[in-house]
């Protein structure tokens, strides 16, 4: 069981559970922050507050007063408008790495979101409801409007789903999972379609299978080292010390630990003086690899655990702050 509360998730457990079906709860102290941003759009509504995305309409009609009574219809209508992707369907590990950091990012209390809508789509997650989402259709710039849409659809019963590999309405595999449809409040819409989830779901499983390739590379190195009769002397801490690469310095590193004690490579070769390229500059070629996996996996990191909702609600400061976090350039 992965524990969610909006700022710890990993790049490897985001992979377990799209890929193993590893099942997710909120935490308490999650919890009790969602609750507390909801109150406080509650309180804003009865204010009859001007706020973003709240009471107000969406882009160009950001001026245009929406009433109370017309807020749900407002929500289900951006849902229903941006419903617009084509293309095939997103990988199933693709849809449910999105679903789970799309609750995550709204488990950090900053979106408005009932916690009963959360909990929503973190049953479908968990009951194995995957949404059809087409693989076209997000600009990016403005997150993944799009494809997240299609994601909602299903908890709205609209849109399809596969659900025990057949694929069918949303409304169908709802019910045959057990899941009440949900009707979208005030903000709900908005705070589950206004973010990089989509993106940043594809980008977290590339980065974690290019750490597993880092890895299988230094094996099959050291296998062919072995296969080679190789000298291990090019891997000597010193020699990557002073060149000062991380990566380089990791990949020597992992080298001499998979060539300990072998019999088939040696510190040196009587008549020898050095192996091939090919042998010899691996943690260079590895390393700079390593090197720049890294740069993304720490990005991607940051991502999976980020808000990107506008606006941003921070309850204990009375602000709902309109901003550009839902932008997909960081992970571009």
């Amino acid at each position: 069981m992965i524990i969610i509360n909006g700022t710890s998730l990993t790049v490897e457990q985001v992979a377990a559970v799209a890929r193993t079906g590893e099942q997710v709860a909120i935490s308490d102290e999650a919890k009790a922050a969602v609750n507390k941003a909801r109150a406080y759009v509650e309180k804003k509504l009865d204010e009859k507050a001007v706020v973003y995305g709240l009471t107000t309409g969406f882009g160009k009609f950001s001026d245009k007063y929406i009433p109370l009574e017309d807020t749900a219809a407002l929500q289900r209508n951006l849902i229903i408008s941006h419903s617009c992707g084509m293309g095939n369907p997103l990988p199933t590990e693709v849809v449910r790495a999105a679903m789970l950091l799309r609750c995550n990012a709204l488990c950090r209390g900053n979106s408005g979101i009932r916690l009963s809508t959360i909990e929503t789509l973190l049953s479908m997650l968990n009951k194995g409801v995957h949404p059809i989402v087409p693989e076209k259709g997000s600009l990016g710039a403005s997150g993944d409007l799009a494809p997240l849409s299609h994601m909602v659809l299903v908890m709205l019963g609209e849109g399809r789903a596969e659900y025990k590999g057949e694929i069918m309405s949303g409304r169908e595999a709802m019910a045959a999972a057990g899941i009440p449809t949900v009707e979208l409040a005030a903000k709900e819409g908005l705070a589950l379609i206004n973010g990089t989830q989509i993106m940043t779901a594809v980008g977290c499983l590339a980065v974690y299978d290019a750490v597993q390739l880092t890895k299988t590379a230094d094996i099959a190195c050291a296998m062919t080292a072995e296969a080679l009769f190789g000298i291990k002397k090019a891997y000597d801490p010193k020699v990557h010390a002073v060149r000062g690469h991380k990566g380089q310095i990791n990949s020597a590193k992992n080298l001499l630990t998979l060539l300990e004690g072998s019999k088939l490579a040696f510190d040196t070769i009587p008549g020898k003086v050095q192996d091939a390229y090919a042998l010899r500059c691996t943690p260079q070629v590895h390393g700079a690899s390593r090197d720049a996996i890294e740069y993304v996996y720490n990005a991607v990191s940051r991502e999976i655990n980020a808000v990107t909702d506008n606006p941003i609600i921070f309850p204990d400061d009375d602000e709902a702050i309109s901003g550009g976090n839902f932008h997909g350039q960081p992970m571009g």
